[in-house]
């Protein structure tokens, strides 16, 4: 029935289990996805899209190691934004609209295309652990299946129970039970845990709605992509979302079913992610607010289904339903399904180490909600790594860890095992403080040659990495070396409001100015004749007038990265007795002890330990 003994077991098939699974499989490792449903693997249980504010930066990291999220973006978006073009490229982040049925079966597809792993439908109900190592997984059925790592994904469905109003049951997910058992033998083996909640908007019949009275929203005129690979194409078609607003008059009708609401009845006691509130929590919030967007977002290219974004809820369905038909647009609308909450455990992520293997049981990886994370995108990119290094302990390989200059993932999981958190956490680009250098424009430049090392990026992805960046490379070196006549450019500052030159410069001086672009620097004779000579596709072209007029700010973070780095050297010794420096303070000792960093830099980012700490800690250490 089953191997005798698989490299990697993962237990869920999400966004996480399923990055985790192939992963390890691409790796070589003999890997069972284990899932209570295999009708649902990867599916988009909340909103129908990827990307959006720094998370799709992190699908774009993904793409450059050799996942799938990316890819399967690609294959099943109806509609593509680039976020935050107003501002600097930095803040620029991809979001595709999904078409929810094609992106759960195009991970399928891929998932059953791919060597080395087997599928199981049924619920893992504890673990087999002996002598502080995973030795396996118990199933429902009573069956033990042996493994040498373990990779736990179990989204909401740890003792989850769903919330509507007064009334409440157990479930994972609408329609699907919860997984029980896990929970507590972990408890009994020392682990830490918590309980968070999180929410869902109503699904409603497009049919119903009046699109004549709400604000359209188009995607892109000219659509990119996620995926760095040639064969993914942009849309060459998309569909539209809308846009309307709520009122006072559609707030109290809310604030009618206060007395009946989880949140407020104290029957929820978990908290839910801040950053994507519920609509009762927003409006009680704030209260000062006369109306909220909602974003009236397609389920797929064909189905009629439409996701509420903004009207996450868990109100008793009667008043779900009163208050969204006083919408505009909304006035005959049809509910396919009502919203509701959710709560579930989770467990702190101050138990990991940084390549997700718990502290406490050798070859148990955590990844995605069971951490405390709240979305799609750091899901995946939690199983990703987990599922990489799952497969790297097993080919007794050394352990793969992004820094925080490396990768938003890197921040991620450094934000995660260090800090921990109390809230569902969700990645922002502030989060970061070398967002210059982790771009979603380079996200190849940064990882694909690991990837590439790990066994998970093709050679095809690598190459075409090295031929970007040879020619983007090449075209700097142009504009630094290649000089302009006032007659040639002047014409063009003028046209932008820009002081003229009275003598021949450099391009990449001119280029430098704030408000001159590629599109004006291609009006330069010498400019245009070297990209039709290259053939420079739009990917080199905004490559390069980035690394140009952002150069300063990229020297800097580069350098304030490579000060960080040397922090990382002073390496921390596992066993160090933080209570035998006196020097330190109280809290400083009892937050390391807990934590037990890796080295200083890691120390240095810990709630509590002060400049003085780190100062008192790099004088023994170097002793």
């Amino acid at each position: 029935m089953f191997e005798n003994e698989y490299d990697v077991i993962v237990v869920g098939a999400g966004h996480a289990g399923s990055e985790a699974a192939a992963a390890a499989a691409n790796m070589g490792s003999k890997t069972l996805l284990v899932t209570m449903n295999l009708q649902n693997i990867a599916q988009m249980s909340c909103n129908p899209a990827m990307g959006g504010i720094a998370k799709g930066q992190i699908v774009r990291e993904i793409d450059a190691l050799g996942g799938y999220s990316g890819i399967v973006t690609d294959k099943s978006a109806i509609q593509f934004k680039m976020l935050n073009k107003s501002k600097g490229p930095a803040m620029w982040s991809p979001r595709a609209q999904s078409d929810r049925m094609r992106f759960a079966e195009e991970w399928r597809l891929m998932l059953e295309a791919t060597e080395n792993l087997d599928f199981y439908q049924e619920m893992v109900r504890g673990l087999i652990i002996e002598g502080g190592k995973i030795k396996g997984v118990k199933t429902s059925l009573g069956l033990e299946i042996k493994a040498k790592t373990v990779v736990l994904t179990n989204g909401t469905f740890l003792n989850g129970l769903i919330h509507i109003g007064d009334k409440n049951f157990g479930g994972g997910r609408a329609g699907e039970s919860a997984a029980t058992g896990i929970t507590e033998e972990l408890v009994a083996l020392g682990f830490e845990s918590g309980r968070m909640k999180t929410g869902t908007p109503p699904r409603v019949d497009g049919r119903s709605l009046d699109y004549s009275k709400m604000i359209i929203q188009p995607g892109d005129e000219h659509p990119d992509k996620f995926s760095y690979l040639k064969a993914m194409k942009p849309l060459s078609e998309q569909r539209a979302c809308h846009m309307t607003y709520t009122s006072t008059l559609v707030h109290d009708l809310l604030r009618e079913g206060f007395d009946r609401s989880p949140m407020f009845n104290g029957r929820i006691q978990s908290l839910g992610p801040r950053y994507c509130p519920s609509i009762e929590d927003k409006i009680n919030r704030f209260a000062d607010k006369d109306r909220h967007q909602l974003f009236v977002e397609p389920e797929g290219w064909n189905t009629c289904e439409v996701y509420v974004n903004g009207f996450s809820t868990s109100l008793p369905e009667d008043v779900q339903f009163k208050a969204l038909r006083s919408v505009v647009g909304f006035e005959n609308v049809k509910f396919f399904r009502p919203g509701y909450a959710i709560e579930y455990d989770y467990f702190p992520p101050t138990q990991l180490k940084h390549t997700l293997e718990t502290k406490i049981v050798e070859g148990l990886f955590f990844a995605g909600q069971i951490n405390g994370t709240t979305g799609y995108e750091e899901a995946a990119s939690q199983g990703l790594m987990a599922g990489i290094n799952a497969a790297l302990k097993v080919q007794e390989r050394d352990e793969f860890i992004l820094k925080r200059n490396e990768a938003y993932i890197g921040v991620l999981i450094d934000d995660l095992i260090t800090k921990g958190t109390e809230e569902p956490y969700r990645m922002f680009t502030s989060r970061a403080e070398y967002r210059t250098l982790l771009r979603q424009d380079n996200a190849d430049f940064r990882l694909t040659p690991v990837g590439h090392k790990l066994g998970l990026a093709s050679l095809e992805r690598l190459k075409a990495m090295e031929h970007k960046k040879n020619n983007s490379d090449a075209f700097i070196r142009f504009f630094q070396e290649t000089s302009v006549k006032p007659d040639e450019i002047n014409p063009v500052l003028e046209a932008k409001n820009s002081a003229k030159v009275k003598q021949q410069d450099k391009m990449f001086k001119i280029f430098s100015r704030p408000n001159i672009s590629m599109d004006d620097m291609k009006q330069v004779a010498s400019v245009s004749q070297f990209i039709e000579e290259h053939k420079l596709d739009k990917d080199v072209l905004e490559q390069t007038e980035v690394q140009i007029k952002y150069a300063g700010y990229i020297n800097k973070e580069k350098s304030n990265a490579d000060k960080l780095n040397n922090l990382d050297r002073v390496k921390i010794p596992a066993s160090f007795e933080y209570n035998s420096l006196t020097n330190l303070s109280l809290e400083a000792r009892q937050k390391l002890s807990k934590i037990r960093p890796v080295n200083l830099s890691q120390a240095s980012r810990i709630s509590g330990v002060s400049p003085s700490d780190i100062s008192v800690m790099l004088v023994y250490l170097n002793r």
